[in-house]
């Protein structure tokens, strides 16, 4: 394929092409206290599992003044060593999404304030790090156009476009290079990263849907290339060059 754009496809359940993919901030919380004997001295210990648990609480309780297209999701990945130990250190692990930059910012804030404010309520330090930053997924209109091409002559029937509150690292890489990330169906209800998703995708009835996509990502890579379509490959690069501009 050309250096110059770059294409990606996902199975899912349904055949769509415009998906509008979120930008995923990723936070690693650490909550430090004091360990102590839960028995003989609790009250020499500072329980960084409270705070892990309140931090928790804090930010379930924020989802219901969030707006529809923003997510925040996490679980606790550290909890102490032993039930008679007051925990010295907790840990949680969160995904905050939102549409772009201006919304991630807001969503951070309220987020931040959760953390911070399960930290004093229980006595703890707490250290927050930036894991990953993913960008949201810009399609390049007439990179998807002819890959749409391609694909409905293989027998591919589009629906409207939809919105997944999804994110990928891929996003980044359109702010780099002109890219698409179609998703196609592989004949099955089960939704994305669920153990019956991972069953339907080795089926025999997924494979026929695959190969159709293998072979439309293809012929859209050969059309940019072939020569005498140098005017193909400037439209998608032109396209590309203004919607990066002003970011």
């Amino acid at each position: 394929m050309p250096s110059s754009s770059n294409y990606f496809t996902t199975a899912c359940f349904f055949h769509s092409i415009n998906l509008i993919k979120m930008l995923n901030f990723r936070l690693k919380i650490s909550y430090h206290g004091k360990s102590a004997h839960a028995a003989a001295a609790p009250w020499e210990g500072v329980n960084a599992l409270d705070a892990a648990v309140a931090c928790y609480s804090n930010l379930s309780n924020l989802r219901q003044q969030m707006k529809p297209d923003w997510r925040i999701h996490g679980i606790i990945t550290n909890g102490g060593l032993q039930a008679n130990i007051i925990p010295d250190k907790a840990e949680l692990s969160y995904y905050l999404r939102a549409p772009d930059e201006e919304n991630l910012a807001l969503l951070k804030e309220k987020a931040v304030a959760c953390i911070e404010g399960a930290a004093k309520s229980t006595g703890c330090q707490v250290e927050i790090k930036q894991q990953i930053h993913y960008k949201n997924l810009l399609t390049n209109s007439a990179l998807i156009s002819l890959y749409e091409k391609y694909a409905s002559n293989l027998g591919v029937h589009f629906g409207e476009s939809n919105f997944t509150h999804g994110s990928t690292d891929m996003g980044n890489v359109t702010y780099v290079l002109p890219g698409i990330h179609p998703k196609f169906d592989i004949v099955t209800n089960a939704p994305n990263h669920s153990t019956k998703f991972t069953e339907a995708s080795g089926t025999a009835a997924a494979q026929g849907p695959t190969l159709i996509q293998a072979k439309a990502l293809a012929l859209t890579g050969l059309e940019i290339i072939h020569s005498g379509n140098e005017g193909v490959l400037s439209t998608i690069r032109k396209e590309f060059e203004d919607t990066i501009r002003p970011q």
